[in-house]
């Protein structure tokens, strides 16, 4: 499967884990990298250090600092501190991901799908300056949204798309083939705690995102597989289950930053409605190592 990946790899440790996961993937033929939110820069270095460190040469982007509206909840990297231990490659341009992402989904028509763990901002600027991309996806997968169902729900704002609702609702806008989110709603339930992190992630290509992972776990003592699990999902069908309808994204006063999916068996969107976590964990460990 062709797969780019845009993600904000350096603030929550699970990106990291994420892109460590397809690296390993051999059915993964992983196209490019492309990084998002505040200091792209030092997230595209994070996501070469990754890369490095299995022999890999993956095309990596930087590409938006700044949601739609200026709103930056996000503006640090912190794990970029890891950086001076790896060796990685530097001197991104800020900004170059649109174009490679929209050159790249050219040149593989109907082949390519899209994987996003952060927010949705760089996709929001790929579809609105070039409107055949979401045409020409073969899929589009994000970590985004929270899809709980039924009265006294509360309300839950997931970070990716608090970031930049603007950019989320026009992703969601766009027709694409397929169109699936792996919201909080599952999420939450594929969680270990840090030792049991450091145990099972033995392997040499671990050894960045482990270290990254210090950076996470001084404060939080614990690691939930939000982007892992969306990536698994595509070469994984029995890890998750899926509802189908329509997304809606809250862009205004206490709604903002919102999703809601309106079943509807033709809509256009599917979200994950039910994890397997043994399911999930067996795959996800027996490819990795």
């Amino acid at each position: 499967m062709k797969v780019l990946l845009d993600t904000d790899i350096g603030s929550d440790i699970d990106d990291a884990m994420c892109l460590t996961y397809l690296l390993a993937q051999p059915e993964c033929d992983l196209l490019g990298v492309t990084t998002v939110s505040g200091e792209v820069e030092a997230r595209a270095a994070l996501a070469s250090a990754i890369c490095k460190q299995v022999g890999r040469e993956v095309p990596i982007h930087a590409g938006l600092d700044d949601p739609l509206d200026g709103r930056q909840l996000q503006p640090e990297a912190p794990q970029k501190e890891a950086l001076a231990r790896w060796d990685h490659d530097a001197g991104f341009e800020k900004g170059a991901a649109i174009g490679f992402l929209a050159e790249t989904v050219r040149a593989h028509p109907g082949e390519v799908v899209l994987l996003t763990i952060g927010p949705l901002t760089n996709v929001g600027a790929l579809f609105e300056t070039h409107p055949d991309v979401p045409g020409l996806l073969r899929g589009l997968v994000m970590m985004a949204g929270d899809f709980r169902r039924g009265a006294g729900r509360g309300k839950r704002e997931e970070w990716n798309v608090r970031c930049d609702p603007e950019a989320a609702a026009r992703v969601y806008a766009e027709p694409v083939a397929t169109h699936r989110s792996v919201g909080l709603n599952v999420t939450v339930r594929v969680q270990l705690p840090a030792d049991e992190v450091r145990k099972r992630c033995a392997h040499p290509r671990w050894k960045p995102a482990l270290d990254m992972a210090e950076v996470w776990f001084r404060e939080r003592p614990i690691l939930l597989f939000h982007d892992p699990l969306a990536g698994a999902c595509l070469f994984d069908a029995s890890t998750l289950e899926w509802n189908r309808g329509t997304v809606r994204v809250g862009c205004e006063g206490e709604d903002r930053g919102s999703t809601t999916l309106e079943s509807a068996a033709d809509g256009p969107h599917e979200a994950a409605s039910f994890v397997h976590p043994e399911r999930f964990f067996e795959h996800f460990f027996a490819v990795t190592g």
